[in-house]
């Protein structure tokens, strides 16, 4: 007899609690994983942060539309005072089209279906299939005022950024070159 066992001599439940404990698995709650979406359910979420979160300074909001819509919708807004109908086509400006246009950083406008149409489209970013999609019907992308800013400073800190690489590289030629005359 184990000594637990033999300890457990002469008490009425053997370490079960109540006498009424140990009747069937109605005190566990249950056989197993019974009640794991009812009376067992455990909410623990994992623990941590995981990512990265870009600072709030750096964060644009983007909206876009497809060229297609402009395509499709160019009457109707010309109807609506939102684009000319000129000699060559129609001319408009995308963050007058996007809905929540003139709230967003930025309006993009993505190169997704078919230009049937010449369209001059003022915007501040384009992808390189839907300019391509103007230039081919006759029309012509444009960048808008903010979308020229925009460039201008990705080009800045693109040239900023190669020569801070420079500057690093040219420091490790300095560091290897004075570890080998040594």
């Amino acid at each position: 007899m184990t000594s637990k066992k033999r300890r457990q001599r002469g008490s009425r439940t053997h370490g079960g609690g109540s006498h009424k404990n140990r009747r069937g698995a109605g005190h566990r709650g249950g056989r197993g994983r019974a009640g794991r979406d009812s009376h067992e359910f455990h909410n623990y979420g994992p623990l941590g942060k995981h990512g990265f979160d870009r600072p709030e300074k750096v964060k644009e909001e983007v909206s876009t539309i497809d060229v297609r819509e402009l395509d499709e919708d160019a009457a109707l807004y010309a109807a609506d005072d939102l684009a000319e109908d000129t000699e060559d086509g129609y001319r408009l400006d995308a963050r007058d089209v996007v809905e929540d246009g003139h709230e967003a950083d930025v309006v993009k406008v993505l190169g997704g279906g078919q230009v049937r149409q010449s369209l001059t489209v003022t915007a501040d970013a384009f992808s390189d299939s839907a300019r391509d999609l103007l230039d081919e019907a006759g029309g012509e992308a444009v960048l808008s005022d903010r979308g020229e800013e925009r460039l201008a400073d990705r080009e800045d800190d693109t040239a900023a950024r190669g020569e801070a690489d420079r500057e690093d590289a040219d420091e490790d030629s300095d560091e290897e070159a004075t570890s080998t005359e040594s």
